[in-house]
């Protein structure tokens, strides 16, 4: 299971925001979003390992998570199964589970390997069109948010499409609803004007907004030293992947000359390069790890 087949308040949280004293104009960050950058920063690369609770708290303290809210987090993710425990003696240890794992590396290619900006796209069109029970109302919620993870966008009432060959057949299986959903790859004809198609279907001004908020913020740290490196890139990360989430990465022909995405991301990986290796040196020091329980 990948970070597109799961409802997308997996990784939000239901628990409320908080505002880090650093960066007192952004956007609150929910402490499971933080967590899961501390986790796919730090943690989930090293192999299965289960991490002392202090070391968590310390680190989400970084950020102005206070300790109640990293504990509360904690148990709410192992309700979920996103995290499994770990008790050696009196002090806990917590550990990411399959899922969990699955989703951070969802999270990692979207992240660090796949670029905002689709430049390679291909002029095809992937359409689901779905007709569910009116009572499936938690299966409509569900499918809506997988879908816009996943690029798409409503075109019309019931029928949501992506730029590209999207595959999204273990969405439809995960769900239980094939018998409800159809699946096409098409191109658009000549009389379709995909310019106006795509301002009817994704909102642009509002993606676009949130990649010129990334950068105001940020780019004023380019080349800045980082007083507290981990905390700053617990952030970066945290505030970029909720700047990319609702980005179905639109054809780079069919979106405005200024479209502010290149930029945005140009910032990102400029200040995760700076402060990524210190933040990895502060986070070798502060992490106190055990191996899981053999299962």
């Amino acid at each position: 299971m990948t970070l597109s087949q799961v409802n997308l308040s997996d990784v939000d949280g239901e628990n409320a925001g908080v505002t880090d004293p650093d960066f007192p104009s952004g956007p609150q960050l929910r402490p499971q979003s933080l967590l899961f950058a501390f986790f796919g920063d730090h943690v989930l690369e090293k192999g299965p390992l289960c991490v002392y609770s202090r070391s968590i708290i310390d680190a989400l303290g970084r950020v102005g998570v206070g300790e109640q809210a990293v504990r509360s987090t904690l148990t709410r993710m192992v309700n979920r199964g996103l995290l499994q425990r770990r008790r050696q003696g009196r002090r806990m240890y917590f550990g990411l589970t399959p899922h969990a794992t699955q989703i951070l590396h969802d999270g990692r290619r979207r992240i660090w390997h796949t670029s905002p900006v689709n430049d390679d796209w291909d002029g095809s069109w992937t359409l689901l069109g779905f007709s569910l029970p009116e009572a499936w109302r938690r299966q409509r919620h569900d499918l809506r948010s997988r879908l816009t993870w996943s690029g798409f966008g409503p075109l019309f009432s019931g029928l949501w499409i992506a730029p590209g060959d999207v595959d999204i057949s273990e969405i439809v299986t995960e769900l239980g609803i094939a018998a409800h959903v159809k699946i096409f790859h098409a191109r658009a004809d000549v009389a379709t004007d995909v310019d106006v198609m795509i301002r009817d279907t994704w909102d642009l001004a509002s993606i676009a907004a949130r990649y010129t908020a990334f950068e105001q913020r940020w780019t004023g740290r380019v080349g800045s030293p980082c007083g507290d490196p981990l905390g700053t890139h617990l952030r970066l990360v945290a505030e970029w992947l909720g700047t990319i989430r609702t980005d179905p990465r639109l054809p780079a022909r069919h979106l405005p000359p200024d479209w502010p995405a290149r930029s945005a991301e140009a910032t990102f990986r400029r200040i995760a390069e700076q402060a990524g290796e210190p933040a990895r040196r502060v986070a070798a020091d502060l992490l106190e790890t055990t191996p899981p329980e053999a299962s």
